[in-house]
């Protein structure tokens, strides 16, 4: 393990703030569980990695592939830390879900959250003036939420959304 002290009482620890020391050091430290990234297979790699960096501000690393297995992905970093790895690869088959009119068990959306309203009206607008189609909303929700949904380029449902002067 790698550790290391800074003046704000603070341990890094692999890059992640997670301890505190005392004066005397002696070291209390809380493990946080998070989620490091989420995994998309596509067959529209390049386009679904314009997607994410174009309307969501995503950071992409350079293409990884593995020659053997014909394997591509990318990471994209988003400000929060939350990455999505693209991947491609031969063989691996299309959803068959209809994504579109139903829903299934299992992942069924990523949500983006944003500041406020106007910022969720302001990328709904956006999406669909370049020709991506709004499931539904702008809308209040039930449960506190202002969102809209939609689908990126493979079909995967977006959700846009702010709890914020919804």
């Amino acid at each position: 393990m790698h550790f290391v002290y800074d003046k704000e009482l603070k341990c890094n620890f692999q890059g992640k703030v997670l301890l505190f020391f005392t004066e005397s050091l002696i070291l209390f430290y809380f493990l946080i569980m998070f989620i490091d990234h989420i995994a998309i297979y596509t067959n529209k790699l390049e386009e679904l990695r314009e997607f994410y960096i174009n309307y969501f501000d995503g950071v992409s690393n350079s293409l990884y592939f593995n020659q053997k297995k014909q394997f591509k992905s990318y990471f994209i970093t988003f400000k929060n830390g939350i990455r999505i790895e693209l991947m491609s690869m031969a063989g691996i088959p299309a959803n068959a879900n209809d994504t579109i009119h139903s829903q299934h068990t299992g992942i069924i959306h990523l949500a983006f959250g944003v500041d406020k309203k106007e910022d969720v009206d302001a990328k709904a607008f956006q999406l669909a003036n370049d020709g991506f189609k709004i499931l539904d909303g702008p809308r209040k929700t039930g449960d506190g939420y202002y969102e809209f949904v939609t689908l990126d380029p493979d079909g995967n449902r977006i959700e846009v959304t702010t709890t914020n002067n919804a």
